[in-house]
Parts: structure tokens; sequence; C-alpha cells
């Protein structure tokens, strides 16, 4: 495998600024971080609920250094960050086809190969895209994912308070709060200036705004895969799960997705669960 090491540091934590088109014309924000090897995958983030680029900084440029990496990509799905709001929903099918299209886009610069790495909602994200592209996906990697097995996640409760949280996250934020609440996720960020692009996206009302028309069908959506899941085919896939409790994650709904988890594992042709009894790195 030829190398080519950078030649000239990013000037940005996250690396180079990429605008990436959809199908229908709007424009995704993508931030770019070259790896040391000029023949390797694409390595394409996907982040959970409301969150944008600026949460998987961290982890971004972990992967960006590691050998047979050509490229670590994240960016904002529509709604989120500094990404085109999409007038036509955000379901599950709408944004597998987005990144379908950041996929396409990114083939077009010479990329042949992906990793596609999804946190929480963008596990079942990346499952789908993949499932309607194999040829180019070389991996998946699922870090806590959300899982149609996991039955807290799509039971009527769960999604009752996704959208009643939704709703009061929209409040505090026409009302200026929500980044006084949320103090603690700008600090963990890695780098000044990604705190500071948390600081001026990640909060405004319209991020919320797209977190309840992303919740308004996304789990039912999941639910009908229990009887009919994306296949992945050979695609190796790797599920990255916590073993504790935290962050709003109970000791039960832990044991049911570690449970989910092991029932995916099983279910599919090449998988691996990995446990990670400490965190690594900021994946929020």
């Amino acid at each position: 495998m030829t190398t080519s090491p950078r030649t000239t540091p990013p000037t940005h934590t996250q690396g180079t600024p990429v605008w990436l088109p959809t199908r229908d014309g709007r424009l995704l924000y993508a931030q770019s971080l070259d790896g040391p090897s000029a023949d390797g995958v694409t390595v394409v983030f996907e982040a959970g609920a409301a969150a944008n680029r600026s949460t998987l900084a961290d982890v971004q440029t972990r992967v960006a250094a590691l050998d047979g990496v050509a490229r670590a990509v994240a960016y904002d799905r529509s709604g989120l960050g500094r990404s085109a709001s999409d007038p036509d929903g955000r379901t599950l099918s709408r944004m597998a086809d987005d990144l379908n299209d950041v996929l396409d886009a990114l083939d077009s610069q010479g990329t042949s190969l992906f990793i596609l790495v999804g946190h929480s909602l963008g596990g079942p994200l990346t499952r789908l895209a993949a499932s309607r592209r194999p040829d180019r996906v070389a991996g998946l990697v699922l870090v806590d994912p959300t899982d149609e097995e996991i039955p807290e996640m799509t039971g009527r409760f769960f999604r009752a308070m996704e959208l009643i949280t939704g709703n009061a996250f929209l409040l505090l934020a026409k009302l200026g709060l929500m980044r006084r609440l949320f103090s603690w996720l700008v600090d963990a960020m890695p780098a000044d200036d990604v705190r500071q692009d948390m600081i001026d996206e990640a909060f405004a009302p319209e991020v919320f705004r797209t977190q309840l028309a992303q919740s308004r069908t996304f789990m039912p959506e999941v639910r009908t895969w229990r009887s009919t899941p994306p296949e992945v085919g050979d695609i190796p896939v790797t599920i990255v799960a916590g073993t504790k409790a935290g962050d709003g994650m109970t000791e039960s709904n832990r044991k049911s997705a570690l449970a989910a988890y092991e029932k995916r594992v099983d279910s599919l042709e090449d998988a691996t669960l990995v446990l990670a009894e400490t965190p690594l790195t900021m994946f929020r």
C-alpha cells in the first residue's frame, strides 16, 4: 500500500471544509481530514440524533491518523450544523438517501471504498444506506446503535418521551438556554475551534426542529425492521457497546441493549461485538 503523508496541516482540527450535494440540490456540510494512506479507505461518520459533526471531532482525528485510512469525514445531516434544512421531512429512508448522496460526492473525488461509522441513530441509518449500495462499503462500525430488538427504544413510551423532550429542548433553544444546559458538552470538545463551532451551531432552534422531525417517524420505521431488516450481506460489521449505565441509559436499558447487540451479531454473516469497559473517546 502506498502512503502519502500530509504535507500541509489542516487549519481546523476537523480538516478541510467540503460542501456535498444531495440529489435534490441541498448542500450538506462536511469536514475532511487526510489520512496517511492515499489509496486507503475513506471513513465517514454518522452522528446520533441531534448531534452534528463537532461531536465526532475527537474520534475523527484519531481515526484519521490510522494506517490504511485515506480520509476521515464527518458531516452534518440536513438541518444540523451548517447543512441546509430538508423541506421534505426527515424519514430514515430519506436520511439514508442523503448519506448515499454524500458517498456519491466523495466517490466522485476519487474514493472507491468506505467504512461507515454510525453512533446511536446513525447505526440504523448506516445499515440502511449500506444495504442499498453494499458494493462500496468495506465495513460498518456501529457505536451503541439504536436497534430494532431493544424493546425500550421501539415502544410507545420511548417515542412519547422523545417528542416531549424534543419540544422542551426547542423551547429552551428559543430562549437561548440550551448552551447553558449543555455547557459540559462544549467543554468536552478537544479543541478551541471545535468548541466555537459547537457554540455557534449546536443549540439553534432549527437543530431541535430537525430532531423533532426525525423523532416523528424514526422509531416506527425501525420497528418494522423486526420482520424485514435491511440486508448488509457479507459486509463486516463491528458493534461497539458500552457496558455501564449512565447518560440516560439505566442498568436495565443497558442489559436490553447488550442482549439485542448479541442477537444482531448472531444474525449477520460477519459481525463482532466489542465491549467498551471505559470510554476511549468523546462519542455523544
